[in-house]
């Protein structure tokens, strides 16, 4: 017998000669390629034997439900009508950003969507876009970076502090915080979430696990930032009982790093063979969550929007550290992530890619650009948007389109004129490449309520 292992020898076992031949030999030259043949035979004749017991099984999960319930491939048309939709700021958003709404309602999965008053086009559904979908995941309708968040952190500190020690203040940035594919701190931080099974059970994340660990802490390029900045509170009633007036806060933003845009990579590929899409939304592709692939990628999603999470908690606790002081409040949202939630009483599949979850009472924020304020907002629930708002300004021109428009000396008239310091940060996220936020934010009045703003003074980015 060859050591290498061939779809005869499984046939030779009793599997059908089916789908389910293929898929094993896939998961096991994946996964398992460097062990014995004779080992991985003798599993796989369990496998057929019970294959009720390896439901779910990260290897041979996906063998079992070809031996059981094949995934039907087949190739999907759109409907001819849209599911229903709300857009807010509908003069302020570019119209290919519009069709692509307008084709995702077309979906045969598609329940409702809605458009920010934010929104741009993007790949597949649009930047700012919302989709509620029936029993269904689509990995470019949660987006490349998974998890992606805002969190700020304010502090019992007076905002006169940042000009008295503005020095102090950059060095903190500047040194502790890390950006880009390569920058991790030289001091490692454990967490809890590396603990958890999805790491050991899904052979993809295992793979990423370690890359996970060393990025700990650390934020992507392009418009992720680390910042700090003034909040005012005006409300007497805040929740937080801070007296009305201007502290210090701590703004961050960024997602799932690596793990995250491995996890998207791997399941959109996995979409795209098993839910085949007229070409102007294969990017639609979606995974049905009764399937294997659908609950592995919900658990993978899942775990990097944890991850996200875990980032900005490490950032935010460094730099607390070195502060000397503890938080009042900490305020913190997804905006690319998909969420089991009610829809029109029915448990729907809510994507939001660039978009803030506003539920009644949900605390959100919103930012601008590096010289515009962000905003602290309080969901109005407003069930047309599926319980959404903007994720920030919205870009008005494109990264290339930045380039092509702007210099560095533009950019530091700007930031000269608004008494912001940047450390790192390119042409193509210059101030300017950004929408109003003030139009932004007055065109989803009905969406959320302010509760206070954010006022960027110390920026650092990638360089």
């Amino acid at each position: 017998m060859g050591n290498k292992l061939k779809g005869k020898d499984l046939i030779k076992l009793g599997f059908p000669k089916n789908n389910s031949i293929n898929i094993a030999l896939g998961q096991i030259n994946r996964y398992r390629k460097r062990e014995k043949k004779e080992r991985i035979l003798e599993e796989a004749k369990t496998v057929l034997q019970n294959p009720e017991q390896f439901k779910g099984n990260a290897i041979w999960g996906k063998v079992v439900e070809g031996l059981l319930k094949p995934v039907e491939v087949k190739f999907h048309q759109l409907r001819h009508t849209r599911a229903p939709f709300s857009i807010y700021g509908e003069n302020e958003i570019d119209e290919h950003a519009k069709y692509q709404l307008y084709d995702a309602l077309k979906l045969p999965v598609a329940v409702q969507g809605a458009l920010m008053p934010d929104a741009h086009t993007g790949y597949g559904l649009p930047i700012g876009g919302v989709l509620a979908t029936e029993n269904a995941v689509i990995p470019y309708g949660v987006g490349v970076d998974i998890g992606c968040r805002m969190c700020l952190t304010i502090y019992p500190i007076k905002a006169s502090y940042i000009k008295g020690k503005q020095h102090q203040l950059e060095n903190i940035l500047t040194n502790h915080t890390k950006f880009g594919m390569y920058e991790t701190h030289d001091k490692k931080h454990d967490h809890e979430l590396f603990s958890r099974s999805e790491f050991n059970d899904i052979p993809l994340l295992k793979r990423l696990k370690v890359k996970a660990y060393k990025q700990l802490g650390t934020s992507g390029s392009g418009n992720h930032f680390v910042e700090f900045g003034v909040v005012s509170i005006s409300d007497t009633n805040n929740q937080w009982q801070l007296k009305p007036g201007d502290y210090i806060g701590l703004l961050s933003h960024s997602g799932s790093r690596g793990l995250g845009a491995n996890i998207a990579k791997h399941y959109t590929y996995l979409a795209s063979k098993q839910c085949p899409l007229p070409k102007n939304v294969q990017h639609l592709a979606w995974l049905d969550l009764d399937t294997h692939d659908g609950q592995e990628y919900w658990l993978a999603m899942n775990l990097a929007g944890d991850y996200a999470k875990a980032c900005h908690d490490d950032i935010h606790y460094r730099i607390g550290k070195l502060l000397g002081s503890k938080a009042v409040v900490k305020i913190e949202n997804h905006h690319n992530f998909a969420w089991k939630e009610m829809v029109n009483g029915k448990e729907a599949i809510v994507h939001r890619k660039g978009a803030t979850p506003a539920n009644k009472g949900e605390l959100g924020i919103i930012p601008g650009s590096m010289t515009a304020p962000g905003y602290i907002v309080s969901g109005l629930g407003n069930t047309e948007s599926l319980n959404s708002a903007s994720h920030g300004a919205g870009r008005l021109h494109s990264r290339r389109k930045c380039k092509e428009k702007f210099t560095k000396s533009d950019i530091k008239h700007q930031l000269k004129m608004n008494d912001v310091t940047l450390i790192g940060g390119g042409v193509d996220e210059a101030p300017m490449a950004y929408k109003d936020i003030k139009k932004v934010m007055n065109n989803q009045q009905e969406l959320v309520e302010v509760l206070g703003t954010f006022a960027p003074k110390i920026v650092r980015m990638d360089k």
